[in-house]
């Protein structure tokens, strides 16, 4: 027995039973950045910062707050299914996973955050990868008219910064932590201000 959910055109009551769920997940992973990054105000002599975690901590921050924002867009689909509710929930999952690595609970294996980082490289950008393929299929479930409207650069782009994200996985330069973090950052920078500053 296969359970749908109408939603009717402009229902956004039937489409916030999916969207207070979403909210509650990525609150978690926004929560679990701030307090990671308050440990550094709270305790500057305890860990020094690392340019490369650094930049990926603000990175997640901004990604997570804007996948919160372009999920209205699951607002277009009209019937929903429990195989699509919970693809949407495991996203949304994956994300607080990624937050939750970038954060663990306990530092005292490690001699500080570079140690940390460098340790957990291959799980933090595997996931990264796939975070960033899986939005692909997030983008699908929208509809092909909302992913043709993407435009081509769109899924350009995530396969660029999946590959890089898999490059990295095996790479421990420094330097190609750091500048990908950046390129990450501004890519998803221009991608809000071009895209997505309004909340159609």
């Amino acid at each position: 027995m296969v359970v749908t959910i109408e939603v009717s055109a402009g229902d956004i009551q039937g489409f916030g039973h999916v969207r207070i769920i979403i909210g509650l997940v990525t609150g978690l992973s926004v929560t679990r950045i701030l307090n990671g990054l308050a440990r550094f105000v709270q305790h500057p002599g305890k860990q020094a910062i690392y340019p490369a975690h650094m930049i990926w901590a603000m990175f997640m921050l901004l990604f997570v707050t804007h996948f919160w924002w372009f999920q209205f867009g699951l607002s277009t689909i009209r019937q929903w299914q429990y195989p699509e509710y919970v693809f949407v929930i495991s996203y949304a999952a994956l994300m607080f996973f990624i937050s939750s690595l970038l954060f663990p609970d306990q530092m005292g294996e490690y001699s500080g955050f570079e140690d940390y980082f460098h340790s957990r490289a291959r799980w933090f950008y595997g996931l990264l990868a796939a975070l960033f393929l899986i939005d692909l299929a997030d983008t699908a479930m929208k509809g092909g008219a909302h992913f043709r409207a993407m435009g081509a650069m769109y899924p350009l782009r995530q396969s660029i910064l999946a590959g890089l994200a898999i490059i990295g996985m095996f790479l421990s330069n420094r330097l190609y932590h750091i500048a990908f973090g950046a390129l990450a950052i501004l890519a998803q920078i221009w991608w809000i201000s071009a895209r997505f500053l309004l909340l159609d």
